[in-house]
C-alpha cells in the first residue's frame, strides 16, 4: 500500500474521531448546564482545554515560536481570545441553557452560511446567486426549528435563546475570518487564545458571584467538554486536513455530526426529537451543501 493511501486512511480515522467527539457535545452541554451556570462551565472547560493544548504544544516543541511573535500578532491573539472562546461560548452555552439541545445544535450548524455571508463585506468576496439561495434555504430551516414548524405564526420556542444561537454563529464566523490569513501554528494560537480568555472568565465569574467549585458531576462534564470538544477534536481535525489530499471529501464527513448528535440527544437526554428539527436540520445541511458545492465548482473553473 502506498504512503499516500496510508495517509488517506489515517486522515479518515482522525476526521471520524473529530466528528464523533463533536457529535457528543450537545448532550454534554446540557448535562453540564444541569450542574452549573454557563459562565462557570466556560471557565472550567477553558481551563481543561488550555492544559490539553499546552501538552500538545510541548510534545510538538512549539513553545519557542512564541518568542518570534510580534506585538501585532500578540494583540491579534488577544482579540481572537476575547471572541473565541469568551464571547462565542458564552452565547452558545446560554443558548443551550434556554433551548432544547436538538434546537440549539441544529441552529449552530448554520455557521457555515453565516461565514459565507460575512465574507462578502469583510473579505470582499462576491455574493453569488448560490450564496443567496443557500442562505435562504438555510435560514428557512432555522425558522422551522425555532418555531417548531409553526413558521407563519412566528411564535419562537424561546426568542432570546434562538437569537443567542444565531449570534454565536456570527461570532464564530468573524473569528474564523480574522484568523483566515494567520500563518502561525493553529494549535499554538488556539492555546494562547485560551490563555488570554482565562483571566477574563475568572473576572466574569467573580462579578457574577459564581467563582466556586461545582459538584463533581459538573467538573467531570466540563472536563469532557474542554478536553474533547474544545481541544482534542480540533487537534484531530487539523491532523486529518494535513494528511489528506482530498480536503473536500474529508470535510463532508462533518455532515454526519448533527444526525449522530440527535441520536445521542434522544438516547441519553431523552428529548423527543421534533419533526420540525429534522426538517429544519436537513434544510440547513442542504443550504450548506449548495454553498459548498457551487463554490468548489467555481474554484475548479
Amino acid at each position: 500500500m502506498s504512503e499516500s493511501s496510508v495517509n488517506e486512511r489515517k486522515a479518515v480515522v482522525f476526521a471520524l474521531a473529530a466528528v464523533g467527539m463533536w457529535s457528543t457535545v450537545a448532550t454534554a452541554f446540557k448535562i453540564a448546564l444541569g450542574y452549573m451556570q454557563p459562565e462557570q462551565l466556560l471557565l472550567l472547560a477553558a481551563f481543561f482545554s488550555f492544559m490539553l493544548l499546552s501538552i500538545v504544544v510541548s510534545l510538538n516543541g512549539r513553545w519557542s515560536e512564541l518568542t518570534r511573535w510580534t506585538g501585532k500578532q500578540w494583540m491579534h491573539s488577544l482579540l481572537l481570545g476575547m471572541m473565541n472562546p469568551c464571547l462565542y461560548y458564552l452565547l452558545l452555552f446560554e443558548a443551550y441553557n434556554r433551548l432544547p439541545a436538538q434546537e440549539a445544535q441544529a441552529i449552530n450548524y448554520s455557521w457555515a452560511i453565516m461565514l459565507a455571508l460575512l465574507s462578502v463585506p469583510f473579505l470582499k468576496h462576491k455574493l453569488r446567486l448560490n450564496d443567496i439561495v443557500a442562505g435562504l434555504v438555510c435560514y428557512l430551516g432555522v425558522l422551522i426549528i425555532a418555531t417548531r414548524g409553526q413558521v407563519f405564526s412566528l411564535q419562537f420556542s424561546d426568542h432570546i435563546g434562538v437569537t443567542l444561537a444565531i449570534l454565536s454563529t456570527a461570532v464564530w464566523a468573524m473569528s474564523w475570518i480574522l484568523g483566515a490569513k494567520d500563518r502561525r501554528d493553529p494549535i499554538l494560537c488556539l492555546m494562547i487564545n485560551f490563555f488570554f480568555a482565562l483571566p477574563v472568565l475568572v473576572l466574569i465569574n467573580i462579578y457574577q458571584g459564581l467563582l466556586s467549585m461545582p459538584v463533581w458531576q459538573g467538573v467531570l462534564a466540563a472536563g469532557y467538554i474542554g478536553l474533547f470538544e474544545m481541544g482534542l477534536a480540533f487537534v484531530c481535525w487539523l491532523q486529518a486536513m494535513r494528511m489528506t489530499n482530498h480536503a473536500a471529501s474529508i470535510g463532508n464527513l462533518i455532515f454526519l455530526s448533527p444526525f449522530l448528535s440527535l441520536v445521542m440527544i434522544y438516547l441519553i437526554l431523552g428529548e423527543e426529537i421534533y419533526a420540525s428539527t429534522l426538517i429544519g436540520l436537513l434544510m440547513i445541511i442542504f443550504g450548506v451543501f449548495i454553498q459548498r458545492y457551487r463554490s468548489s465548482i467555481s474554484a475548479q473553473n
